[in-house]
């Protein structure tokens, strides 16, 4: 591997470590010490399951896309997808903290700060969904493979009041329709999710998804040497 290919994986597997230090659980900095609580230091010591899940791009079809479109056109939720910017920061920020609190799994606050920094990324893209005048939901993406080949969902978060009524599979479909524009090249999609997070596993697998594998993250997997 040359050194631009080896730098260029540096730099990506530290973007990916980030991202999932801030939506997967509490980030610990080493060069920061924070207090976390001790069910979450006990979930470091023995390790958070997630379940890996794909959908290859081939199984899109087109029935598969009018099945979906016809779900969401027979829900009464009707909402208008954005892609986010700086001015966004407050929305993701609130969006996030109301949504993972009804959740069941491992939670911190999210900051601006936070937001920012994944927002400077190359290549790592919110949509917010714009429901009845509010800012309801947000899907995160971010790509790996020397040619953008995997999407990853990162994070999906939708607010209490609009849960189970749309929203999720809304922002799945227009992901879907933002890659085919802007990243052609993409085969396949991913996402992961807590193993005793039931109501997202049984929400991802209801429009395709499925699992191929399972990862344990430790503590070290969300430890973030800041340089």
């Amino acid at each position: 591997m040359t050194n631009s290919k080896v730098e260029y994986k540096k730099k990506i597997d530290f973007k990916k470590r980030r991202i999932r230090a801030f939506f997967l659980s509490i980030e610990t900095k080493k060069k920061k010490k924070e207090k976390i609580n001790s069910t979450s230091e006990e979930l470091y010591q023995d390790g958070m399951v997630y379940i890996q899940m794909r959908l290859p791009v081939d199984n899109i079809t087109k029935e598969f896309e009018d099945s979906l479109k016809d779900k969401i056109e027979h829900n009464i939720i009707k909402a208008k997808i954005r892609e986010a910017t700086k001015e966004d920061l407050n929305t993701l920020k609130n969006v996030y903290n109301r949504a993972w609190l009804t959740s069941n799994t491992p939670f911190r606050p999210i900051s601006k700060s936070d937001l920012q920094k994944i927002l400077d990324y190359e290549d790592t893209v919110f949509l917010i969904a714009k429901v009845y005048g509010f800012d309801a939901a947000f899907l995160l993406l971010d790509f790996e493979g020397e040619n953008k080949e995997i999407a990853v969902i990162a994070a999906l978060a939708v607010i209490p009041r609009f849960q189970r009524k749309g929203v999720g599979s809304i922002l799945g479909m227009a992901s879907w329709r933002y890659l085919k524009e802007h990243f052609p090249n993409v085969k396949e999609i991913r996402c992961e999710v807590y193993k005793d997070n039931k109501i997202s596993y049984a929400f991802i697998k209801g429009i395709g998804f499925e699992e191929f594998d399972r990862k344990v993250y430790k503590k070290e997997d969300f430890e973030i040497e800041e340089k």
